[in-house]
Protein backbone atom coordinates (compact mmCIF):
# COMPACT_ATOMS: atom_id res chain seq x y z
CA UNK A 1 0.00 0.00 0.00
CA UNK A 2 1.28 3.64 -1.35
CA UNK A 3 1.07 6.44 1.51
CA UNK A 4 -0.49 9.49 -0.34
CA UNK A 5 1.80 12.49 1.14
CA UNK A 6 0.46 15.96 0.90
CA UNK A 7 2.90 18.92 1.37
CA UNK A 8 1.97 21.55 3.02
CA UNK A 9 3.73 24.67 4.63
CA UNK A 10 1.39 27.28 6.01
CA UNK A 11 -1.36 25.39 6.40
CA UNK A 12 -1.34 25.44 2.18
CA UNK A 13 -2.04 22.53 0.28
CA UNK A 14 0.61 23.48 -2.07
CA UNK A 15 0.15 20.49 -4.78
CA UNK A 16 -3.29 21.18 -5.14
CA UNK A 17 -2.04 24.87 -6.09
CA UNK A 18 0.72 23.14 -8.31
CA UNK A 19 -1.78 20.64 -10.01
CA UNK A 20 -4.29 23.83 -10.63
CA UNK A 21 -1.51 25.82 -12.28
CA UNK A 22 -0.21 22.37 -14.40
CA UNK A 23 -3.60 22.07 -15.61
CA UNK A 24 -3.73 25.67 -16.66
CA UNK A 25 -0.78 25.17 -18.40
CA UNK A 26 -1.93 22.34 -20.42
CA UNK A 27 -5.60 23.52 -21.02
CA UNK A 28 -5.38 27.57 -20.88
CA UNK A 29 -9.10 27.67 -21.25
CA UNK A 30 -9.59 26.14 -18.00
CA UNK A 31 -7.63 29.29 -16.62
CA UNK A 32 -11.00 31.62 -17.99
CA UNK A 33 -13.52 31.67 -14.97
CA UNK A 34 -16.70 33.10 -13.50
CA UNK A 35 -17.75 33.79 -10.15
CA UNK A 36 -20.82 34.93 -8.86
CA UNK A 37 -22.86 36.62 -5.98
CA UNK A 38 -26.69 37.48 -4.74
CA UNK A 39 -27.85 40.20 -3.05
CA UNK A 40 -31.24 40.28 -1.18
CA UNK A 41 -32.48 43.23 0.11
CA UNK A 42 -33.56 42.81 4.08
CA UNK A 43 -34.61 46.47 4.46
CA UNK A 44 -33.55 49.85 5.52
CA UNK A 45 -30.01 49.22 4.98
CA UNK A 46 -29.84 45.88 5.47
CA UNK A 47 -28.88 43.44 2.77
CA UNK A 48 -27.08 39.59 2.19
CA UNK A 49 -24.89 38.60 0.21
CA UNK A 50 -25.20 34.50 -0.61
CA UNK A 51 -22.39 33.09 -2.18
CA UNK A 52 -21.62 29.37 -3.29
CA UNK A 53 -22.85 27.50 -0.82
CA UNK A 54 -22.18 29.60 2.15
CA UNK A 55 -24.36 31.41 4.66
CA UNK A 56 -25.39 34.66 3.81
CA UNK A 57 -23.04 37.32 4.82
CA UNK A 58 -24.82 40.65 6.64
CA UNK A 59 -24.38 43.90 5.03
CA UNK A 60 -25.14 47.34 6.48
CA UNK A 61 -25.00 50.66 7.40
CA UNK A 62 -23.83 52.54 10.69
CA UNK A 63 -26.37 53.92 12.71
CA UNK A 64 -24.91 57.70 11.47
CA UNK A 65 -25.25 57.13 8.09
CA UNK A 66 -29.01 56.08 8.38
CA UNK A 67 -28.92 52.40 8.98
CA UNK A 68 -28.56 49.82 12.04
CA UNK A 69 -25.08 48.46 12.16
CA UNK A 70 -26.05 44.45 12.28
CA UNK A 71 -23.28 44.15 9.76
CA UNK A 72 -19.75 45.75 7.92
CA UNK A 73 -20.95 48.17 5.26
CA UNK A 74 -20.30 47.41 1.28
CA UNK A 75 -17.14 50.03 1.31
CA UNK A 76 -16.02 48.32 4.22
CA UNK A 77 -16.25 44.93 2.92
CA UNK A 78 -14.47 46.37 -0.49
CA UNK A 79 -11.18 46.64 1.94
CA UNK A 80 -12.03 43.96 3.49
CA UNK A 81 -11.73 41.79 0.12
CA UNK A 82 -8.51 43.22 -0.88
CA UNK A 83 -6.97 42.04 2.47
CA UNK A 84 -8.39 38.45 2.32
CA UNK A 85 -7.27 38.92 -1.12
CA UNK A 86 -3.80 39.84 -0.26
CA UNK A 87 -3.66 37.03 2.55
CA UNK A 88 -4.24 34.29 -0.22
CA UNK A 89 -1.22 35.85 -1.87
CA UNK A 90 1.03 35.45 0.56
CA UNK A 91 0.16 32.49 1.72
CA UNK A 92 0.47 30.89 -1.24
CA UNK A 93 3.36 32.31 -2.58
CA UNK A 94 5.22 32.17 0.59
CA UNK A 95 4.22 28.66 0.57
CA UNK A 96 5.88 28.06 -2.99
CA UNK A 97 8.53 29.90 -2.13
CA UNK A 98 9.05 27.86 1.09
CA UNK A 99 8.90 30.81 3.42
CA UNK A 100 7.41 30.03 6.75
CA UNK A 101 4.67 32.49 7.79
CA UNK A 102 4.30 32.46 11.46
CA UNK A 103 1.91 35.61 11.73
CA UNK A 104 0.08 38.45 9.24
CA UNK A 105 -2.18 40.37 9.21
CA UNK A 106 -2.89 43.39 6.74
CA UNK A 107 -4.34 46.61 8.36
CA UNK A 108 -6.44 48.77 5.13
CA UNK A 109 -7.52 52.15 5.31
CA UNK A 110 -9.32 54.07 2.80
CA UNK A 111 -10.36 57.76 2.34
CA UNK A 112 -13.95 58.16 1.17
CA UNK A 113 -15.55 61.90 0.88
CA UNK A 114 -19.32 61.07 1.74
CA UNK A 115 -20.65 63.99 -0.67
CA UNK A 116 -21.62 62.45 -3.62
CA UNK A 117 -23.05 59.72 -1.65
CA UNK A 118 -25.73 61.92 -0.14
CA UNK A 119 -26.25 63.77 -3.17
CA UNK A 120 -24.34 66.90 -1.89
CA UNK A 121 -22.13 66.76 -4.55
CA UNK A 122 -23.70 64.75 -7.67
CA UNK A 123 -20.70 65.35 -10.19
CA UNK A 124 -18.11 63.81 -7.50
CA UNK A 125 -16.74 60.43 -6.35
CA UNK A 126 -18.29 58.31 -4.44
CA UNK A 127 -15.94 55.90 -4.47
CA UNK A 128 -12.75 55.78 -2.19
CA UNK A 129 -9.79 58.47 -2.92
CA UNK A 130 -7.12 55.97 -1.91
CA UNK A 131 -6.71 52.92 0.10
CA UNK A 132 -3.37 52.29 2.20
CA UNK A 133 -2.44 48.71 3.32
CA UNK A 134 0.05 47.66 5.72
CA UNK A 135 1.36 44.79 5.62
CA UNK A 136 3.14 42.53 8.97
CA UNK A 137 4.57 39.70 8.14
CA UNK A 138 6.39 37.60 11.13
CA UNK A 139 8.84 35.26 9.38
CA UNK A 140 12.51 34.09 10.02
CA UNK A 141 13.06 34.20 6.21
CA UNK A 142 15.67 37.58 5.13
CA UNK A 143 14.29 40.39 4.27
CA UNK A 144 14.93 40.31 0.62
CA UNK A 145 12.72 36.93 0.84
CA UNK A 146 10.16 38.59 2.27
CA UNK A 147 10.00 42.10 -0.19
CA UNK A 148 10.38 40.07 -3.13
CA UNK A 149 7.33 37.98 -1.76
CA UNK A 150 5.50 41.10 -1.04
CA UNK A 151 6.09 42.26 -4.89
CA UNK A 152 5.04 38.92 -6.15
CA UNK A 153 1.45 39.17 -4.57
CA UNK A 154 1.08 43.03 -4.99
CA UNK A 155 1.62 42.13 -8.97
CA UNK A 156 -0.90 39.43 -9.14
CA UNK A 157 -3.84 40.16 -6.84
CA UNK A 158 -6.62 39.76 -8.30
CA UNK A 159 -8.87 42.05 -6.21
CA UNK A 160 -5.77 44.67 -5.78
CA UNK A 161 -5.89 44.69 -9.59
CA UNK A 162 -9.92 45.32 -9.82
CA UNK A 163 -9.30 48.11 -7.57
CA UNK A 164 -6.16 49.59 -9.09
CA UNK A 165 -7.37 49.87 -13.30
CA UNK A 166 -10.72 50.82 -14.46
CA UNK A 167 -12.94 47.60 -14.79
CA UNK A 168 -16.30 48.50 -16.89
CA UNK A 169 -19.14 47.61 -15.04
CA UNK A 170 -22.76 47.35 -16.69
CA UNK A 171 -25.64 47.35 -13.97
CA UNK A 172 -28.76 46.44 -16.20
CA UNK A 173 -32.12 46.79 -14.92
CA UNK A 174 -34.56 43.42 -15.23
Amino acid sequence: MTASVTTTLNDVNIDAVAGLAGKIQQEPQVADTKWNARVNWKGGFRSEASIRDFGPMPSDEPDALGGTDTGPNPVEQVLAALGNCLAVGYAANATAMGIEIRDLNIDLEGDLDLHTFLGLAPQGNAGYDNISVKVNIDSEAPRAEIQALHDKVVGTSPVGHTLSRAVPVKIDLA
